[in-house]
């Protein structure tokens, strides 16, 4: 049984260690992912901003499911089993788009947007259409971020929720609007990508454009800073103070992370000179020096907010080895694209980033595939590593009904 691996699996698993290679490349393993963690947390979804009016929709791609979130007509942000209630076809085929009513491409039955079903062509006198609605999907809004969750009765999220809204609330994500989106398909599993994201270890020999502005410390007293970094972090938390900005880093256990750290010295935004990206400030922000809060929660997102742009980066599991990363960068909703931002300044420094760690999560998911691989010792800036997999481990436990995260977890 796969749970009976699952547990074999977390048994051998040693904290401070990269994880049993199966994890990474074995298809059971990908299919207990999506049960264990894909159909029992809250995953990121976007942001309010791609969803600007009534009937705006995106889709999401959860295994087998497909996932509709929407702007009803009272401005409520929804979300929906993306699957017709007649026969099952899929109803929106887009990843992003508008409807006014949802119309099964099928047979043209007609949805509106609350879900309810309003017209079932040829179905006889007596259908009960009000019993065939849309199944619908738990959704929560945080200061314009999406969540949805396919559980039927989610975990709270009222800890993240009053944790990361100080920090991200005084960036107003909701009045702002899309840029530009990508979205990229690694050949790598999912959890390699997020590894791949959760450490900077890798970031001098492969980013040098990420790292003309970003800081490559990640807590203000990392034990690894130089004198230069500590000077940084010494004036920019004054002046963040001084705004009644926080910036320490938040208490989010293994499930997320959240803090506020500057950008290198006469950098302000991530552009390949650390100029502004979009010279019309994010809310009604006067001073650009404010450097990035750096959000992660688990299992599928990370973000940046600035004083000039926010990014949002969505990971999704396609398979065992393919994994979907969505990129999407926010403006003030106001900015004028040619007048306040240059679109290709404003993407360009996060393109090539991107491209890059694509090409090393693959390579990394072609090594864990080889005979040779073995669990391998984490260093000390990797330490966010240990986090994700503690939370994962704890995740799979729970799952497999074995002891394995629960000891884990209390260690």
């Amino acid at each position: 049984m796969i749970k009976d691996r699952v547990n074999q699996l977390l048994q051998e698993r040693q904290r401070g260690f990269s994880l049993p290679g199966a994890f990474y490349v074995d298809d059971d393993m990908f299919e207990a992912d999506l049960e264990a963690v894909f159909a029992t947390d809250w995953l990121f979804a976007g942001s309010v901003a791609e969803i600007r009016g009534p009937g705006d929709y995106i889709t999401m791609e959860i295994g087998r499911d497909s996932i509709v979130i929407l702007r009803d007509r009272e401005g409520e942000v929804r979300a929906f089993f993306n699957t017709c209630r007649h026969r099952g076809s899929r109803l929106c085929l887009h990843e992003t788009g508008r409807a006014n009513r949802i119309v099964c491409p099928y047979h043209q039955w007609v949805y509106e947007l609350d879900g309810s079903l309003i017209n079932a062509r040829q179905m006889p006198e007596g259908f009960d259409r009000a019993s065939h609605g849309l199944h619908p999907v738990h959704v929560e809004v945080i200061c314009g971020l999406i969540y949805v969750c396919l559980a039927e009765t989610p975990p709270s999220l009222e800890k993240f929720r009053k944790t990361v809204t100080p920090y991200i609330a005084p960036h107003q994500p909701d009045r702002t609007k899309v840029a530009f989106f990508s979205t990229i398909i690694e050949e790598a599993n999912w959890k390699l990508v997020i590894d791949n994201n959760r450490e900077c270890y890798h970031c001098a020999g492969n980013h040098p454009a990420l790292l003309v502005t970003l800081v490559e410390f990640a807590l203000p007293d990392d034990p690894a800073a130089n004198a230069t970094f500590k000077g940084l972090m010494d004036r920019s938390t004054a002046r963040w103070d001084g705004l009644g900005l926080p910036h320490a880093p938040a208490d989010g256990g293994t499930e997320f992370r959240c803090i506020r750290l500057p950008f290198n010295d006469d950098c302000l935004s991530f552009t390949m000179d650390g100029k502004p990206a979009c010279n019309k400030l994010l809310a009604d922000f006067t001073e650009p020096d404010l450097g990035s809060v750096r959000m992660f929660r688990v299992p599928n997102n990370w973000n940046h907010f600035l004083s000039d742009h926010i990014l949002h980066f969505r990971v999704l599991p396609l398979s065992a080895n393919r994994t979907a990363v969505k990129t999407t960068w926010l403006v003030h909703e106001d900015a004028v694209e040619g007048v306040d931002y240059d679109l290709k300044r404003l993407t360009e420094v996060w393109t090539e980033t991107n491209d890059e760690d694509r090409i090393l999560a693959e390579n990394n998911h072609k090594g864990v595939r080889s005979r040779a691989y073995q669990p391998g010792p984490l260093a000390p800036s990797e330490f966010m590593l240990n986090n994700f997999a503690d939370w994962y481990c704890t995740k799979m436990a729970d799952w497999a009904g074995g002891p394995g995260g629960r000891r884990i977890a209390a260690e």
